[in-house]
């Protein structure tokens, strides 16, 4: 045996044990699952690398030329050269592009176990390749079929012995060498050229309608003579009655060697499809940015005394969300939006009572309190992170139930990652550049091909076809898979939350992902081939060898380009501070006008918006807020105890010019009667100084419903309650005020309903969470110690059975303390087997230093640290080989 042979890992669990911590750190980073818990041993680290669900789901985080990679190995030899591959991808002709990328994407399978070995000899593990070969049930994503020796396995010798003749190949002594004949033949260019140029042309149409798959075919009881000529020569090899399948090696001839019809290296690019002047970009996205914060403003303003009513399955109805819209003067699913990023960033939230209502939280009182330009931050961050995903309000679950704003099973765990990777895009573009939509959706196919509606491309979506020609064609990706409506979704909500303008990501847009995408030049920015992330280029991002392990710029994980909260937090703020100077400054004053109305050009000061909403009511919002003053919003600020002579006061102080006279006359006016009219309780009566008003009021046909009875000159009763009545007073046109009952004028404020307080919605993580640098550490420390123990030779014992791989040592408790008590004394290393106070089991080398009061006392090689055990937990002892 050669020492390069020697050298070949033999299983995955060796290849792992000759891999260094940093490659170890890069395969549980692009694999958390493997990590739950963590293994004990290299080998039961394997053995997971190797399970289907963890298998699934490295296969649905690789980018398509990687997984192409892998298709290609599954459809290749057990093992297969780098050769071998290389033909596979790039075909007889050696495409020049596809042999330069596939390096990495070997790399990129290598660095998460997906497949081990040297250039020499190339395995997939092998629970893709179940997943990914070609099957009668589940054809190969590559549209190849089953090799001769696979399709004739089941075929009688005789028949086997005919093929063979009849492609004129000698006679072979058994079935295994006719069929390796065979096999060669069809492997043979030259000698595969020669037989398909005596075949008829109709045959080699038809091999060529099946080479790219479907590789199935039905076949009449008496086939034609051209399908005759194919099937007596074996390029046609029946599977079942009425069935034949296209030999792989068939296929891959007539393909030229390819195991895919088009390789894809390098991903599609994302082109700028507009470009504006970065200072128009940042401009719009700050404006939008702000008429975000007064959306959500008035949304919560909307719900101040309390929201609407909650569902008894959660969430708003779908009344109330119409309701919502109205007042925002949005659409519905614009108001969804709103309403689910109140309750992502913990603004908004059910206040938990026995008839249970959304309302503001206290979150949203210090909310209000912060400058815009923070306030916008904790929207922006929360909407980044929230899984919770408004784009699906009105459609159903897997249970055909209706899925509403603010209810469960909204949330998708894919939102956080595509809406990073969408942004990160739009930075790798030049400042000022927006995208064409499609470019991006194609890119994100491109990434991620297995996370579409259809799996895998998609072997279950092949079928048979008729020999005779296809009757249709493979279906492609869907546009409407759930990545792609995310990333739609992404770039419209983007759009309204400001942190894009125009439809390019704006300077406080790059600075919320993240310190290096908003100060690195746009021109460094690129989208390497290999990551799909955005990443600086240079020398050393070419992996110059098809044997090199290391796949430092490709994990397949790094696409979600996410920060860690500490990081996310500093980038906050780092946005927050780009985005303060382009907001305008709130105003101090408004411009009155003769016709009723005041103009606000620009955002207010927070108490003079306070005080103008209850003095009058928007009539138009944009750039500049128009108010109108009527007779009842002056009455409604003099039911909150504001007195005429104050509200002229305000007035006059705020407005640039004179108050108009008609809006002091409004004022006064309704000043005048305001008051003038009482209403206390008997259950309720009306009383006035002024009895001829008493007495009109009496005579009027709009009073007969409140069924008023006089009792005294000044006085009127009413079985109504005193609320019934100001309603119905106010309607005739007259300004009553609620009195108390010590006869005091009751001042009428909003009621502030708040919940308790409440915590924003958790993010739903798409599979285990990512480790980190500390967690990664321990865990590869304990996997190492573990294999460590699991892995020294022991020395064999003349009475002992061998030990099968990971069981514990036996001895009895005289055998251990006196092996102990040797060890001491020679100063040797043991294996031993400890079990500890939670019963866990494991294997530890250690070198005893002292044994005394029933513990030993040993320095522990797993560990690397001078530990104490109790005798009695050792279930037994093994000296070491002496190697």
């Amino acid at each position: 045996m050669s020492t390069e042979d020697q050298r070949a890992p033999r299983s995955l669990a060796a290849a792992l044990r000759a891999r260094d911590d940093a490659s170890l750190a890069a395969l549980l980073r692009a694999r958390p699952d493997l990590i739950t818990p963590v293994p004990t041993d290299l080998t039961q680290l394997a053995t997971r690398a190797g399970t289907r669900a963890s298998v699934v789901r490295a296969l649905e985080r690789l980018d398509r030329f990687a997984l192409q990679t892998a298709e290609a190995l599954a459809v290749a030899g057990d093992p297969a050269t780098y050769p071998e591959l290389l033909g596979l991808m790039a075909g007889d002709t050696r495409d020049p592009v596809v042999a330069d990328a596939l390096p990495g994407a070997l790399a990129a399978l290598r660095e998460q176990a997906l497949v081990w070995g040297d250039e020499s000899c190339l395995r997939l593990v092998r629970t893709a390749r179940e997943l990914l070969a070609p099957s009668a049930q589940h054809p190969s994503p590559t549209g190849l079929g089953p090799s001769v020796r696979e399709a004739t396995a089941g075929m009688s010798p005789g028949r086997i012995q005919e093929l063979v003749a009849t492609a004129g190949l000698p006679s072979t002594h058994d079935s295994v060498s006719a069929v390796g004949a065979l096999t060669t033949l069809f492997t043979h260019r030259k000698k595969m050229t020669a037989l398909l140029a005596s075949a008829p042309a109709d045959s080699v149409d038809i091999l060529k309608r099946l080479m790219w798959g479907p590789p199935y075919g039905q076949v009449t009881a008496d086939p034609a003579a051209r399908l005759r000529w194919l099937l007596d020569r074996g390029l046609l090899l029946p599977t079942a009655p009425g069935t034949v399948v296209l030999p792989r090696e068939v296929a891959l001839h007539l393909r030229e060697g390819r195991a895919h019809r088009t390789a894809e290296p390098v991903p599609p690019a994302v082109e700028a499809a507009a470009t504006h002047p970065p200072q128009v970009v940042d401009s719009t996205a700050a404006g939008q940015a702000y008429t975000s914060l007064a959306t959500v403003e008035e949304l919560l303003k909307d719900w101040h005394e309390g929201g609407p009513a909650v569902l008894r399955a959660g969430g708003l109805s779908v009344r109330d969300l119409k309701r919502t819209a109205v007042a925002l003067d949005v659409s519905e699913p614009m108001a969804a939006f709103w309403v689910e990023l109140a309750y992502a960033a913990g603004l908004l939230a059910s206040d938990g009572e026995a008839d249970e209502r959304y309302a503001a939280t206290p979150e949203y009182d210090d909310w209000l309190e912060r400058p815009p330009a923070d306030r916008w931050a904790q929207l922006a961050q929360a909407w980044l992170a929230a899984t919770r995903t408004s784009g699906v309000v009105g459609g159903r679950d897997l249970k055909e139930r209706a899925l509403s704003a603010l209810g469960p099973g909204l949330d998708r765990s894919a939102a956080p990652e595509v809406r990073h990777r969408v942004l990160t895009l739009l930075a790798g573009l030049p400042e000022g550049a927006a995208p064409d939509q499609e470019a991006v959706l194609a890119r994100l196919r491109w990434e991620r091909p297995l996370r579409g509606p259809q799996g895998r491309q998609s072997p279950q979506g092949q079928g048979h076809q008729s020999a005779q020609g296809p009757q249709g064609s493979q279906g492609s990706q869907g546009d409407d898979d759930l990545r792609s409506r995310l990333a739609r979704w992404t770039l419209m909500e983007a759009e309204l939350l400001g942190v894009t303008g125009r439809g390019a990501l704006s300077a406080h847009g790059r600075a919320l992902l993240g310190a290096r995408s908003a100060t690195r030049p746009a021109a460094a920015v690129t989208a390497d081939a290999r990551t799909g992330q955005a990443g600086p280029t240079g020398p050393g991002d070419k992996l110059p060898a098809p044997h090199r392990a290391t796949a430092a710029g490709y994990p397949a994980a790094s696409l979600t380009a996410s920060l860690s909260p500490p990081e996310q937090a500093v980038a906050t703020a780092a946005a927050a501070r780009v985005l303060a100077p382009l907001l305008p400054e709130p105003l101090d004053h408004v411009l009155l006008q003769a016709d009723l109305t005041a103009v606000a050009p620009g955002p207010l000061r927070r108490p003079l918006a306070d005080v103008l909403s209850v003095l009058a009511d928007v009539e138009s919002k944009g750039g500049a807020t128009v108010y109108r003053f009527t007779p009842g919003s002056v009455r409604r600020a003099l039911d909150a105890g504001r007195s005429a002579s104050d509200l002229h006061a305000f007035l006059t102080e705020h407005s640039r010019t004179p108050v108009p006279q008609p809006l002091a006359y409004l004022i006064d006016d309704v000043a005048r009667r305001h008051g003038h009219l009482r209403v206390g309780a008997a259950s309720a009566y009306v009383r006035c100084d002024d009895d001829a008003l008493l007495n009109e009021i009496l005579a009027d046909k709009r009073a007969a419903p409140l069924r008023l009875r006089r009792l005294a000159p000044t006085v009127l009763a009413t079985q109504a309650d005193p609320a019934t009545l100001l309603d119905g007073l106010r309607a005739m046109g007259f300004a009553p005020a609620a009195e108390s009952a010590e006869g005091d004028v009751l001042i009428s404020r909003a009621h502030a309903h708040r919940t308790p307080p409440r915590t924003a919605p958790e993010p739903v993580p798409d599979g285990p969470p990512v480790p980190d640098t500390t967690l990664l550490t321990a865990a590869i420390r304990a996997i190492r110690a573990g294999d460590l123990a699991a892995t020294t030779p022991r020395k064999p014992t003349e009475d002992a059975a061998p030990l099968a791989p990971g069981q514990l040592p036996r001895t009895s408790s005289a055998e251990t303390l006196a092996t102990v008590q040797a060890a001491v004394l020679t100063g040797e290393a043991l294996w031993i087997g400890y079990v500890n106070a939670e019963g866990t089991a494991s294997q530890r080398v250690i070198a005893p230093v002292r044994v005394e009061g029933g513990f030993v006392t040993a320095y522990d090689h797993t560990a690397d640290e001078v530990r104490t055990y109790p005798l009695h937990r050792i279930t037994g002892v093994a000296e070491l080989a002496d190697d």
